[in-house]
């Protein structure tokens, strides 16, 4: 090969390289947020009216449980106790993301009542 093809291969390698650690490092910025419940599972039964409510939340500025605000720590975990009354329950955390992007998860769970006889 002489220097001028050379040299075009290179820069065009190049190139290639730097546009795709570009991308890679774009990727959460991309993909939006992300959120999942760990506990309770969906569907589950208690007989307690305190309920932890946990999971993981990514690349997300503003973060609900219930229409209330909540936070996360450092590595993006969030557990907020909920007083819930007997019954069905539905619980649901929404996440933003600095650019608007929403997305949110539900789990149902029902709250028994044990009644002494």
């Amino acid at each position: 090969m002489t220097p001028r093809p050379l040299s075009i291969v290179l820069l065009t390698a190049l190139a290639l390289v730097i546009a795709g650690y570009g991308l890679f490092e774009a990727r959460r910025i991309i993909e939006g947020p992300i959120l999942a419940i760990t506990t309770p599972l969906d569907g589950s039964a208690t007989s307690t009216t305190g309920v932890v409510i946990a999971g993981n939340a990514q690349n997300i500025s503003f973060l609900t449980i219930n229409d209330r605000p909540s936070y996360t720590d450092q590595h993006g975990n969030f557990t907020e106790l909920i007083s819930l009354p007997p019954g069905f329950a539905v619980l649901t955390v929404s996440a933003t993301d600095r650019f608007g992007r929403r997305t949110s998860r539900s789990v149902s769970i029902n709250v028994l009542s044990y009644c002494p006889a």
